[in-house]
């Protein structure tokens, strides 16, 4: 198994395991991170650094509450891996679902996530924050 893949597959498995304060050791000290989205999405954006990915991670359960987070499939080619699935949240400020396919660019180096990148429905999220 590559290296690539076990940083990945130990990635989510400290996800479903809920060891969110565990999943920053994952990353290098300085990432490439971005998640594209609304600004009323409190989480997306640019990081750059491991302590904004941990807080990236202890962020989303204020806002969310899970419903479903299913990885499908990861791709590796190298220092890249591509995650696919499927996820369902609640926005717990609204009450309403957000439920999108995902893909996440992940990039692996020395052993560390240096590169965090996902792809998400992220007009459906931006519209689950919003009130009615």
């Amino acid at each position: 198994m590559s290296e690539t893949r076990s940083v990945v597959d130990e990635f989510y498995r400290r996800l479903g395991n809920g060891a969110v304060d565990d999943v920053a050791d994952l990353f290098a000290d300085h990432i490439e991170w971005d998640i594209y989205g609304a600004e009323e999405v409190p989480w997306t954006g640019r990081r750059t650094t491991r302590e904004e990915a941990a807080e990236f991670f202890r962020t989303l359960p204020r806002h969310l509450e899970p419903v479903e987070f299913t990885v499908s499939r990861i791709l590796v080619d190298g220092n890249d891996a591509v995650a696919l699935g499927h996820m369902e949240h609640l926005v717990k400020a609204t009450g309403k679902a957000f439920v999108s396919p995902f893909a996440f660019h992940i990039t692996v180096e020395g052993g560390k996530i240096t590169r965090y990148v996902t792809f998400e429905d992220s007009l459906a999220l931006a519209r689950a924050f919003q009130a009615d």
